[in-house]
């Protein structure tokens, strides 16, 4: 029996499903990956991030390809661009995204969760951390001896809920100048913000072309493989770094 689906509408690109009643389907696991020295982080992250801003101003990325996927897009956390696409036999494609500045957009992206496990590699620069949230607590991978860093937790609430609801939300922080792993399963929220300028994400979507045919989806777009838990994108304040309404 194939899994159920996800979304109510298969193309809408701003399904939004009541959070009172989510419950996530497993746990996103991070793996603190490597800390390098600010001039090396510098030089990666730039490189990743002027590939994906070259294709959004390129017609050959922008329209569709003769396999009618368009490989640059637009998601709630920064723009997207498809460097590797599914085919006959392989399933999986991969994206690079570079990162909105929280401090500059004044808005933090929205907790929301896709119909297709994900594999995400998070990666800062100088002056730059990532928050990453999730209504289920993280586990973190460490081996003594091999795991180069301990990533900052904490917990607060989240934020713009209804009246009478309350959920605990969960938070890492990937420090500046380091790369750091996340394993989303199928069905489980997050939600990243970066705070400075320098922050780009590899992501790995194992079975892309294989959710959009479970959700009875049209095409390949992020937008659409994606269910929001929020009506609106909440202020930058509610996504800071510290926590804004702290738990005991």
């Amino acid at each position: 029996m194939s899994d159920p689906r996800i979304k109510n509408t298969a193309d809408d690109e701003n399904e939004i499903h009541e959070v009172a009643d989510f419950e996530d389907a497993g746990r996103n696991i991070v793996t603190p990956v490597a800390t390098f020295p600010a001039e090396v982080a510098l030089v990666v992250v730039q490189t990743f991030a002027e590939i994906v801003r070259k294709a959004k101003t390129l017609r050959v990325a922008t329209t569709p390809d003769v396999d009618g996927i368009v490989r640059s897009q637009t998601f709630e956390e920064g723009d997207v661009y498809m460097i590797e696409k599914p085919f006959d036999g392989f399933f999986a494609d991969r994206y690079l995204m570079d990162f909105y500045d929280v401090g500059e957009r004044g808005i933090c992206s929205r907790m929301h969760l896709h119909t297709g496990l994900r594999f995400v590699r998070m990666m800062t620069g100088p002056d730059t951390r990532i928050r990453v949230s999730s209504l289920s607590p993280f586990e973190v991978n460490h081996v003594e001896g091999v795991t180069p860093f301990r990533p900052e937790r904490f917990t607060d609430d989240l934020p713009d809920t209804r009246p009478g609801v309350h959920r605990p939300r969960y938070n890492v922080i990937v420090p500046p100048c380091s790369f750091m792993d996340m394993q989303i399963p199928r069905g489980v929220s997050h939600q990243f913000n970066a705070f400075g300028p320098h922050a780009v994400i590899d992501s790995v979507h194992p079975e892309e072309s294989i959710e959009v045919f479970r959700e009875q989806m049209s095409g390949f777009r992020m937008m659409a493989q994606t269910v929001f838990l929020a009506e609106e994108s909440p202020d930058a304040a509610t996504c800071a770094e510290v926590t804004v309404r702290p738990r005991a």
